[in-house]
């Protein structure tokens, strides 16, 4: 399975930002994929498990809100009232059966994609 993001960029403090990620590659049947976003020190942010459960870490609660498509196999993160602090590497991973807070669980991850706050 491959995943390529988009939607990073630089947008000022109290902003919106919308992030995409893609998975391509499966042959097998499909059945719903757990899909999440990271933080380049592996720090969950959203997550998404294949039953449509949704999980968050405290700091995005509220401000972000992360939906998935299975029909196109993409997975969303609304950012909305960007801060400063979000600024960072956004990573999307997926996995056929987690869903949850745990990057070590996940099988697929995707290059990346750089979101910047400005103050």
């Amino acid at each position: 399975v491959q995943l390529v993001e988009s939607g990073g960029g630089l947008v000022q403090a109290g902003g919106s930002l919308r992030l995409s990620c893609v998975a391509s590659g499966r042959t097998i049947p499909k059945r719903p994929l757990g899909m999440g976003w990271f933080r380049k020190d592996r720090q969950l942010v959203a997550a998404i498990a294949p039953t449509g459960e949704t999980l968050y870490a405290d700091p995005v609660k509220g401000r972000f809100t992360i939906s998935k498509d299975d029909d196109k196999e993409m997975v969303y993160l609304q950012m909305d009232s960007l801060k400063p602090e979000d600024t960072g590497n956004y990573y999307c991973a997926a996995d056929l059966f987690y869903g949850g807070s745990s990057y070590n669980e996940y099988h697929y991850w995707g290059q990346g994609t750089r979101v910047t706050v400005s103050s």
